[in-house]
C-alpha cells in the first residue's frame, strides 16, 4: 500500500500530468482538496473509489485515513493543487506516514507561478534583466517567517519575485517593495489562473493597490514582481547564438561550452 502525493497543476483539469492521471486511475482511494482542485479530475478515479474531500479535515482526520487505507491494503491517490514542492503542507503529512511505516511516493504538478507567467505570456527570467526568481510570501496565520526571509532582503537582489498567499495584504507588499523596485516597477496579480474565472490585473508598484481594491481579488492568487515582467529592449541570450558552441550543436570552431 502506498500514498501517491500528487501536484494537481493550478487548476485547469487538462494540467494534470500523465503521471498523476494514471496514478488516479489505479488507486481505489482519492483524497483531494476540494476547495482548490476542480472536481473533473475525479473523473480519472476507478469506479467505486472512495473520494475524500479533505477540505474540512483536520490533520488527524486525514491521517486516519491513511491509516485506514493502510489496514485494507488500498493505495491512496492524494491531490494537491499546484506543485508539492512549495506551500503543499504534504512535509507533516509524509512526516507522520515514515513514523506509520506507510511508504509514499510524491508527484510533481505545475505550480501557480508558471502557469501565472504563461497566462501573463512573460518568461521571468531574461537577459541581463533578472536571472532569479524567488518564490516566497509573507507572514500568516498559517505559519510565520523565518527571521532572515523577508521581502525587503529578496527585493535588494533586482530578481523576480512570486509571493504567495499575500493579496489580501497588497498594500503591505507595495509598501515593503517600492523602496527597492521603484514604483514604476511592472506589478501583475494572477488569480485563479486557467479557471474558467482566471482574472489578471496588470499595472505597477503605484498603480495595483488602487486597482485590485477597486475589484477586489481575496484568495488564490500570486504576486508577480519584477522588470522582465515587460521587458522588450534586452539582448538575446548566447544560447541560440551561431557563434556558440555546445556539446550538441556539431558546429566547428570555437571551444565547447556545455
Amino acid at each position: 500500500m502506498t500514498v501517491h502525493f500528487i501536484g494537481a497543476g493550478p487548476g485547469a483539469a487538462d494540467l494534470l500530468t500523465l503521471r498523476g492521471r494514471d496514478i488516479l486511475a489505479h488507486s481505489p482511494v482519492c483524497l483531494y482538496a476540494g476547495s482548490i482542485v476542480p472536481p473533473e479530475m475525479l473523473v480519472h478515479c476507478p469506479p467505486g473509489a472512495r473520494l475524500v474531500d479533505t477540505a474540512p479535515m483536520s490533520l488527524d482526520e486525514i491521517e486516519a485515513e491513511y491509516v485506514a487505507a493502510d489496514a485494507a491494503g488500498l493505495d491512496v491517490a492524494r491531490l494537491h493543487s499546484g506543485d508539492l514542492s512549495v506551500y503543499s503542507a504534504v512535509a507533516e503529512q509524509v512526516r507522520r506516514l515514515d513514523r506509520l511505516g506507510i511508504a509514499w511516493t510524491l508527484t510533481p504538478g505545475v505550480p501557480a507561478f508558471a502557469a501565472a507567467a504563461a497566462a501573463l505570456g512573460r518568461e521571468l527570467t531574461v537577459p541581463g534583466v533578472a536571472q532569479s526568481l524567488v518564490i516566497t510570501r509573507i507572514d500568516g496565520r498559517a505559519s510565520p517567517m523565518p527571521a532572515g526571509e523577508r521581502l525587503a532582503a529578496f527585493a535588494a537582489t533586482g530578481a523576480t519575485l512570486a509571493i504567495h498567499l499575500a493579496v489580501h495584504a497588497l498594500d503591505r507588499v507595495v509598501a515593503e517593495l517600492v523602496p527597492h523596485y521603484g514604483a514604476d516597477c511592472p506589478v501583475a496579480v494572477a488569480a485563479r489562473v486557467s479557471w474558467p474565472d482566471e482574472r489578471i490585473v496588470r499595472g505597477t508598484l503605484a498603480t495595483i493597490a488602487a486597482q485590485v481594491a477597486a475589484d477586489p481579488i481575496e484568495r488564490t492568487a500570486v504576486i508577480l514582481v519584477g522588470r522582465a515582467l515587460t521587458a522588450h529592449d534586452f539582448r538575446d541570450s548566447a544560447l541560440y547564438d551561431a557563434a556558440y558552441q555546445r556539446r550538441f550543436r556539431g558546429r566547428e570552431g570555437g571551444p565547447e561550452r556545455g
